[in-house]
């Protein structure tokens, strides 16, 4: 279906996405903006330098947006008359202020965009109180890993629903000419005033002994006049009668480092509006300008803001109204076209929700890690320790793009395999935006020449699971299975890092793979970024099963390609025996428990009897996602890995039998590719579909419940290491203290075990069936189950019976006047289902409208 949208987007939409929402909100306490020796972002830039400090990389700000190249930023500031700072940027708490991980204190939503970013809308919460910054902090620190965490909403500062709802509504008129309209409605019981900054400033450039030309934003009549050597002309105008105030985007030295003053600095429109300090510049220039509005509001109403940002100097006119209406159209119309038809309202709201996070989390990502450890030329110079520190051995990485970040204020920098699973939910949107990022991460500035990719600016050493090849392969098969430059330049890099893995992740050469991290933090009793005490190896049934599926995946690649190019018959035959001799290296070094019918990892120890890890986790569960189909009608087409694949199951039956599966009674034509047996499949899925296991009433959890009243102990290294089963928060120290994969809901891995349920059904059809859940007598197809399950991971944003969404919580706010802004979270509590983690983790959860839509397609996934 052709709308104006994706004809925008066919058309001209790299120029549309000129400009978007690409403004981080948190650029303090990140690692490129830590200078310091001993590597502690959080203490080195903290919340309250932020406002102050002008920032090395990036920039932060509330509902922002800026140019591709954050050259020119635009986005709003608030006071209420009450607080003790101007609200610029969100609030949130470190680890070391006794939270269980970082995460915002604050509320707000994305609640739409189209790929172009033509249309968007973001809603803010602001208390009409003083905001509760040091309340927040001392009720924390005093809190243990038992306790709940202390959220803003715990205050009481919204009782009465003393609040401002702000929401922000951008619409393009072009490329470079952008409408937005501030809608301010007084949701508490009293008249209130509220001051409203729409600030625009450029970032900081020319501070660092690289670039020392300094673009200036002046006063024009009364509209704010930015220009710039490379972006040129940019003209903010404002509706009404605001009072422009201008500083500079530098750092306030006498506050941050008893450096001499300067006249005009960052926090100076701050200053001023608070304190009427003489801190901003009265020859109406700055390279940080806002126009100020105070409005006073009466009870229940709505005060309008109305501006434009356009390269032209257009200012705010009478088509402002219209072209709003018509951009909200245009994004309907576009989402009928992606949303089935079949999904309910509740359906539909949550899917567009989830994809306008998605797109409100692409940031402008900046770090040249060689720069930043060297130091600037104008900074101090880098200590030797610095040189040797982190991320030191990633010296050619230097990333200066718009990428797809896990959530834009707790995790705004990347992370490889967050972003794999975004590109499933972005190509329903924007096919091309999902296919640029997958090969973006494989460029020669982000690829480490060993073929290691960068896994997240904390550590991009780290080990993220192998999904790259699995996300390419689905992007390219949901955009119809026709761009096959795309799969070829993915596939030929690809090869570049399966070898990286095989070289470095398999310690003893056979085929069982150590991995590491791996994304599951700490699922086990023992801490696998830090190795194993006492110069053991731990192999990984996860490890392991990642590895068969990435060779399983770039055997799909290569059957695709190989349609049109026969040479990638060799190489679908390199990755059929690399699956083949993994999947058996599982089953011969005991990776498969027989008596427990599930997978676990082995504990090899000097001089000791191995040991099975008897842990019910999700590395158990992974060896099901190595699961494909390989047709006959393939290999009739593929002649070549036709004979090829005969010679193997002939001539290496030991490893062939183990995952090559033709079973006579399933109705597919060919063959089963499987770790998992078919014979092994009743007993795994019966511990997986078990409700006091794996399944709860909003998908699977990533621990088994058994492990409550039957924790896992080891004795390893002269010490006691138990795995219990904790639904929510883990009140483990391990990977320091957010070790929170044992036993809450994760969507990126529900999604795979789901998606495996349905190939296995492919191949089965209703030739197979299972008790779901397990011991209840009722029997369901394989396809079935796949579905039920989706429906369970959806169920956590539907309202319930009781009026509420289970991933909300109890909290009254969010059943009533929040109800339908929809918070995706990081992980859900394994029983409640309430969200955990990052509140706006729309990066993989998002995933849900994929759900949505395969449930209400009949497709399954």
């Amino acid at each position: 279906m052709s709308t104006v949208e994706y004809d925008r987007l066919a058309k001209a939409g790299t120029a549309w996405k000129e400009w978007g929402p690409y403004v981080s909100e948190r650029a303090w306490g990140t690692v490129r903006e830590d200078y310091s020796e001993d590597g502690e972002p959080w203490e080195y830039l903290p919340h309250d330098h932020a406002r102050s400090r002008a920032f090395r990389w990036n920039e932060d700000g509330l509902g922002g947006i800026c140019d591709q190249n954050q050259r020119l930023c635009l986005a709003f500031a608030f006071w209420n008359g009450e607080d003790p700072i101007l609200k610029e940027r969100l609030f949130g708490l470190t680890g070391n202020e006794g939270n269980h991980g970082e995460d915002p204190k604050e509320y707000w939503w994305y609640l739409d965009s189209t790929p172009t970013h033509s249309w968007m809308s973001w809603r803010y919460a602001y208390p009409q109180r003083a905001f509760p910054y040091y309340e927040l902090i001392a009720e924390n620190r005093s809190r243990g890993r038992g306790d709940a965490e202390y959220e803003l909403i715990d205050t009481g500062i919204f009782d009465d629903d003393r609040y401002w709802e702000i929401t922000a509504d951008y619409a393009k008129a072009s490329a470079t000419d952008i409408s937005i309209q501030l809608t301010i409605r007084n949701a508490g019981p009293e008249e209130a005033t509220l001051h409203a900054l729409p600030t625009l400033w450029f970032r900081n450039t020319w501070s660092w002994g690289t670039d020392d030309r300094t673009p200036r934003i002046s006063k024009v009549d009364d509209h704010l006049v930015a220009e710039h050597h490379s972006l040129g002309s940019m003209t903010l105008s404002g509706d009404g009668d605001p009072t422009a105030l201008f500083c500079d985007n530098e750092t306030n030295g006498s506050r941050i480092t008893g450096a001499k003053q300067i006249p005009f600095p960052k926090d100076g429109i701050g200053n001023h509006v608070l304190r009427g300090t003489e801190t901003v510049n009265p020859e109406h220039e700055g390279s940080k300008a806002a126009l100020h509005y105070e409005r006073t509001v009466a009870p229940g109403d709505t005060t309008v803001i109305k501006l434009r940002l356009s390269a032209d100097g257009t200012l705010v006119g009478s088509d402002f109204d219209d072209l709003l209406r018509q951009r909200r159209s245009e994004a309907d119309e576009f989402y009928a076209s992606v949303i089935p038809s079949s999904a309910n309202e509740e359906q539909t709201m949550i899917s567009r929700q989830a994809y306008a996070g998605m797109m409100w989390t692409k940031q402008f990502y900046h770090f040249d890690v060689e720069k930043w450890l060297d130091g600037d030329p104008e900074g101090p110079e880098a200590s030797a320790a610095r040189a040797r520190g982190r991320n030191s051995n990633w010296r050619h990485l230097n990333n200066a793009d718009v990428i797809s970040m896990p959530d834009a204020w707790e995790y705004p920098w990347y992370a490889a395999w967050d972003l794999a699973f975004h590109c499933i939910t972005l190509v329903d949107i924007d096919p091309q935006f999902a296919k640029d990022q997958l090969i973006l991460f494989l460029r020669e500035w982000y690829m480490h020449p060993d073929g290691q990719l960068p896994a997240y600016e904390w550590a991009f050493g780290d080990v993220n699971p192998p999904v790259h090849a699995w996300a390419a392969l689905r992007v390219f098969e949901a955009d119809g299975s026709q761009d096959y430059e795309f799969l070829e330049r993915i596939m030929h890099k690809l090869l570049l890092n399966f070898t990286w893995w095989v070289n470095r992740k398999d310690e003893e050469g056979n085929n069982v793979f150590e991995g590491g991290f791996l994304g599951l933090d700490n699922i086990g009793p023992v801490d696998r970024s830090e190795g194993v005490p006492e110069g053991g190896r731990l192999e990984q049934s996860d490890g392991t099963a990642w590895m068969a599926m990435y060779s399983l995946n770039l055997l799909e690649m290569a059957l695709a390609l190989a349609e049109h190019d026969a040479t990638y018959e060799d190489l679908a035959t390199k990755f059929l025996e690399h699956f083949t001799y993994i999947a058996s290296a599982m089953e011969k070094y005991g990776l498969w428990n027989e008596e427990d019918g599930f997978y676990y990892d082995i504990l090899h120890r000097p001089h000791a009897e191995s040991l099975p890890m008897r842990v019910r986790s999700m590395v158990g569960l992974l060896p099901l996602a190595a699961t494909t189909t390989l047709s006959d009608e393939t290999l009739k087409r593929l002649p070549d890995f036709a004979a090829r694949f005969e010679w193997f199951r002939a001539n290496k039956p030991q490893h062939a039998a183990h995952v090559i599966h033709d079973a006579p009674d399933c109705g597919f034509d060919g063959w089963l590719l499987s770790v998992v047996a078919p014979q092994r499949l009743p007993r795994i899925l019966d511990t997986m579909l078990d409700e006091d296991e794996f399944l709860s009433p909003f998908g699977l959890r990533s621990l088994a419940k058994s492990h409550s009243e039957h924790p896992f102990t080891v004795d390893i290294g002269g010490g006691r290491a138990t795995v219990g089963y904790e639904p929510a928060e883990s009140t483990s120290g391990l990977f320091g203290g957010n070790s929170n994969w044992r036993g809450p809901i994760w969507f990126p891995l529900n999604y795979l075990l789901v998606e495996s349920l349905h190939r296995f059904a492919r191949y089965f059809g209703d030739s197979f069936v299972i008790e779901y859940p397990s011991g209840t007598g009722d029997m369901k197809q394989l396809h079935e189950v796949g579905n039920e399950l989706s429906a369970r991971l959806v169920a956590l944003f539907l309202k319930d019976s009781a009026g509420q969404r289970p991933a909300f919580g109890d909290h009254e706010q969010f059943r009533d006047s929040w109800s339908d802004q929809i918070l995706f979270y990081e992980y859900f509590n394994g029983d409640t289902g309430e969200g955990l983690g990052a509140s706006h983790q729309t990066g993989w959860t998002g995933l849900v409208a994929n759900l949505i839509a395969a449930t209400n397609s009949g497709s399954g996934q």
